[in-house]
């Protein structure tokens, strides 16, 4: 079958075109022929090595890459009882869908509803589950409360815009262009502004309390800032560092910033069992079905292509999802 492999870390020059066999499921994974992979930054920073000692997320050289897919599935292993040849399935946070077939932990796939398309369901699993945490489980925010989402015009920035509006929840969004700050009201958010300056602006349209929580997925450029902008005893949701990672933050500075709450989770465990996985998913794809969530998908691509779509990603060249047709 055709992958796509990396052998050493580095650039998009190390993305490589292999045939290799057909994966063999252990007993508690699902073969699945894979019609779409998702296109996200963790397959990004798995080409670069950041994960290389990750214990979490433990993906090692050589490796197929590709953490997020949707297809069909051929066939299980001796101990999945949980799914059938010939279900339809999206999965994420299991390396390998940027190929023609996968293996995957039968605990890590979702049942797709017949009237959700692959490619869709490809570009919604991760960051439909990771904003949907964010909200529910690391914020439990609910009406009434505010939110601050910085890279709000982001994949992940967009969705939880929408889950944050269907719950009543008043949304205050970061974004670096006009052409950004348009999609961002678009979507519902109360208030958007650029970055620099945000945390004043923040505390000046809530009479000077901040708000109850913030997503900050940048780190080093906005963490701090992010603190200013929490109200007493708020909470503050470091869930990426694309702007860099924060290494000299002492605890001390949480507690001169009003006694505030900062956590730094990940997508896997709040994806820990087959019944939450499912349930995550179940409300992404309904939300999706019955037009109270969009996904925009910004490219489609092939095995062929694969390294423009690393590119445009790493150069923020799209808004919204791209994809990979596989099958």
């Amino acid at each position: 079958m055709r992958s796509i492999r990396i052998e050493q870390y580095g650039g998009p020059e190390v993305l490589l075109r292999r045939e290799v066999p057909v994966p063999e499921p252990r007993p508690d994974e699902v073969l699945i022929k894979v019609a779409y992979a998702g296109i996200n930054f963790m397959d990004v920073h798995t080409r670069e090595g950041k994960y290389a000692h990750s214990s979490t997320y433990p993906v090692r050289l050589p490796c197929t890459l590709g953490m997020e897919g949707a297809g069909v599935i051929m066939g299980a292993g001796d101990a999945v009882n949980s799914h059938m040849q010939g279900e339809r399935v999206a999965w994420c946070i299991s390396w390998g869908s940027y190929a023609e077939y996968s293996v995957v932990p039968a605990t890590k796939v979702a049942k797709l509803p017949d009237a959700l398309s692959f490619e869709q369901a490809a570009a919604a699993m991760f960051p439909g589950c990771t904003a949907h945490y964010l909200v529910h489980d690391a914020g439990r925010l609910r009406a009434g409360m505010s939110c601050l989402i910085h890279a709000a015009s982001g994949g992940i920035g967009q969705i939880l815009i929408q889950l944050c509006k269907r719950l009543g929840v008043k949304v205050f969004a970061t974004t670096s262009s006009d052409a950004k700050a348009h999609i961002a009201r678009g979507l519902g958010a109360d208030h958007v502004m650029m970055y620099e300056g945000f945390a004043d602006v923040v505390r000046k349209m809530t009479s000077g309390k901040g708000v109850d929580v913030v997503f900050d997925p940048l780190g080093l450029a906005t963490l701090r800032g992010s603190l200013r902008a929490t109200r007493t005893r708020g909470l503050i949701v470091n869930y990426g560092a694309v702007s860099g990672a924060v290494r000299d933050l002492d605890p001390l500075e949480l507690g001169e910033a009003g006694s505030l709450f900062l956590t730094r989770p990940r997508l896997a465990d709040h994806m820990a069992d087959a019944a939450t996985v499912q349930r995550r998913a179940d409300d992404i794809f309904a939300a999706l079905l019955d037009g109270t969530l969009t996904i925009p998908i910004s490219g489609t691509y092939t095995l062929d292509s694969v390294e423009q779509a690393h590119a445009a990603l790493e150069e923020r060249q799209q808004i919204g999802k791209a994809v990979l047709k596989i099958g």
